[in-house]
């Protein structure tokens, strides 16, 4: 395969690069879809568009949005579905010069609205249940004057976009041209380990992010490539590629059906594909019981999350022996900034994940400089960036380049906490983005990643490094993985595994797996102090990835299970209650103040505790409880009892 040369000008406005290709092949398949109908065998049915009647719509969009007074700097929510109009939405907004906000939903509904209260919204495009929220959550969309509905207008004002597109212009409109450095995008980080900050990209950002893509994984325009995120999509729009979008909810990726990729796959004959781990896991394990032939597939490219040597050794062995599979590392502030090819990884680092050296992630990508600092959780100053820590200790891992976000959006806070300028002699100054990640560099230059900064485990005899500790302990045959969290104030905290154990592992079994877990953190000395094992039926990971694990949620839950005392106590609270219920029942009162109080304590116990159900029988399930034996634990304890029970499943940590 050829690489294509047509230049990415980070120059220019992302809207005018898709203008281009439009220009050069207008007939060529920009994106497949799925559409809501079915093949008469039962697939499901996909639609396309080319580049041509893409380029029409963001035209069209673009007339009709700018008429209502959307134009350059104008602050926009956009939500919408994956699909050709979110593209074409997309593009429109960067054609005006204006500048999407967008949030993950996977972040909890009282989030976004903080994130959108932050960024003050000067317009919201959004299906009708997006307006309906921001209706309810006024005091977050006080600045939003433009209202656009996609779908049917009920009483919140404003203009549906069908009306819009009946009265938009059609000839050409004078626009201001949008530049490079121009603001394109404002993208919340997910907020797992701290509050989600508004990541400014500009343009010039965003074509250094294609460009290190398609240099590290030898992109070309000729692929056909199937979609997990939006975002690897406005980039297949960038190299003038074809997107198919995979069947598949955004919010619920980690159970996306796999026979429904694959056909997606060999009917498309994709060439490329970028997923989570927790996805690929799925298609590897389908792809092992059902082995389908996938010819085209020449590059897989995985990240979000740590990705097991395992999960490469197994994709390595249902894929084509011609596909690259490549292992990326990244933040929202910096995509990407490390990669690996599996050949690297099974010849020669995947030993060590169960030894404790962490995580490969393998050298930076074109266009990005890295470098690991002195750990430290106060800000850094200019001349600390150029003071890195000797090979192969662990410290921070800072990133600069053009692919790297220069700072957050009105957060001088967040700037000042994460990022560092470096003034050079006689130079233009770099920015650094400390990412907040732990790591080394090995003598070959390449990345080890330990872990989170903030979830490092601080005890009285040093810190621990979640991933590299895990890493010994996954290699047990039983466990599908484990979580370190620490329990107790930092610098004296008490290191505790959550384990997640493959399917079919009987209570008996844990009794001897808990043995054999110690014997293997004793024989290293990263996992030489863990010594208390808790088995957990779920971890609640984040809803983007689905992969990445809530260790403070997790940290909560095992200090529960190793604080029966308190909770026995705060379980006495309730049940005094009910007592105090029979009392007035057997022995009635007449004085106001306590009768008003007996009435007081049946609402609260009464429809207090019976408005919790929903979510104590959610957790009870996962606890192995039936449903009416939670039913009365909870009438009877109330939050007291299912509080310290594990989250269901995969639950939203960012």
């Amino acid at each position: 395969m050829t690489v294509a040369t047509e230049p990415l000008s980070g120059e220019l406005g992302l809207a005018e690069q898709l203008a281009r290709n439009a220009r050069a092949f207008p007939e060529k398949t920009a994106i497949i879809h799925p559409t809501d109908g079915r093949e008469p065998d039962g697939r499901i049915s996909y639609g396309e568009m080319t580049y041509r009647h893409l380029q029409c719509e963001v035209e069209l969009l673009a007339d009709a949005l700018g008429g209502i007074g959307i134009g350059s700097g104008t602050r926009t929510v956009l939500m919408a579905a994956p699909g050709p109009e979110l593209f074409a939405l997309l593009f429109a907004l960067f054609r005006l010069g204006a500048v999407p906000v967008v949030v993950d939903p996977g972040m909890g509904v009282r989030r976004m609205l903080h994130c959108y209260r932050a960024v003050r919204a000067e317009a919201f495009v959004g299906p009708p249940v997006a307006h309906a929220v921001r209706a309810v959550g006024r005091r977050a969309f006080a600045d939003v004057r433009i209202r656009v509905t996609l779908g049917r207008r009920w009483g919140w004002g404003g203009q549906s976009l069908t009306a819009l597109r009946t009265s938009a212009r059609t000839g050409p409109a004078e626009r201001p041209a949008v530049r490079g450095d121009d603001l394109m995008m404002i993208g919340f980080t997910t907020g797992s380990t701290g509050p989600a900050k508004g990541v400014e990209f500009t343009h010039r950002m965003m074509t250094a992010m294609a460009r290190a893509v398609r240099a590290a994984h030898a992109r070309d325009r000729s692929e056909v490539s199937l979609v997990t995120l939006p975002l690897y999509g406005a980039l297949d729009l960038l190299f003038g590629s074809t997107l198919v979008l995979a069947p598949l909810a955004p919010s619920r990726v980690g159970q996306a059906d796999p026979a429904a990729l694959l056909d997606a796959m060999t009917r498309f004959r994709t060439s490329t594909l970028f997923a989570s781990p927790a996805l690929l896991r799925r298609l590897a394990e389908h792809l092992s019981a059902h082995p389908t032939p996938l010819p085209e597939l020449r590059c897989v490219v995985s990240g979000g999350a740590p990705v097991p040597p395992e999960l490469v050794a197994t994709l390595r062995r249902v894929l084509d022996g011609r596909a690259a599979i490549h292992v990326t590392y990244g933040a929202t502030e910096a995509l990407p900034i490390t990669s690996i090819e599996s050949a690297e990884i099974l010849a020669e680092t995947a030993a060590g994940a169960s030894l404790g050296a962490g995580s490969c992630v393998g050298r930076p990508v074109p266009g990005t400089e890295l470098r690991i600092l002195p750990v430290s959780d106060g800000p850094l100053r200019g001349p600390d960036a150029s003071l890195p820590v000797p090979t192969g200790a662990v410290g921070e891992i800072v990133v600069a380049g053009e692919s790297v976000s220069r700072r957050y959006h009105a957060a001088p806070a967040a700037d000042a906490a994460h990022k560092v300028v470096e003034q050079g002699d006689g130079a233009a100054e770099r920015i650094w983005h400390r990412t907040g990640d732990l790591g080394y560099l090995d003598p070959a230059g390449r990345l080890w990643f330990c872990g989170r900064k903030s979830q490092r485990v601080r005890t009285r005899a040093g810190d621990l490094h979640t991933v590299r500790c895990e890493g010994v302990l996954n290699a047990h045959p039983l466990v599908r993985r484990t979580a370190l969290v620490g329990v107790g104030a930092p610098g004296a905290q008490r290191p505790v595994v959550c384990v997640e154990t493959e399917p079919g592992v009987r209570d008996v079994q844990w009794t001897a797996l808990v043995a054999e877990l110690r014997a293997l953190a004793a024989a290293r000395p990263e996992t030489a102090g863990l010594t208390v094992f808790l088995r957990h039926p779920g971890f609640p990971v984040d809803i983007r990835h689905n992969a990445k694990i809530g260790r403070e949620r997790l940290a909560r839950w095992a200090a529960g299970r190793l604080g029966p005392s308190r909770a026995r106590a705060l379980r006495a609270v309730p049940l005094a209650g009910w007592a105090y219920l029979a009392a007035g029942l057997l022995h009635p009162v007449d004085q106001p103040v306590l009768v008003a109080l007996w009435w007081l304590d049946a609402v609260l116990s009464v429809l207090g505790h019976a408005v919790q159900l929903p979510k104590a029988l959610s957790r009870g399930r996962a606890a192995g409880r039936s449903p009416g034996a939670a039913a009365v634990l909870t009438m009877l304890y109330g939050a007291t009892w299912w509080r310290l029970l594990p989250a269901a499943g995969a639950e939203e940590a960012r």
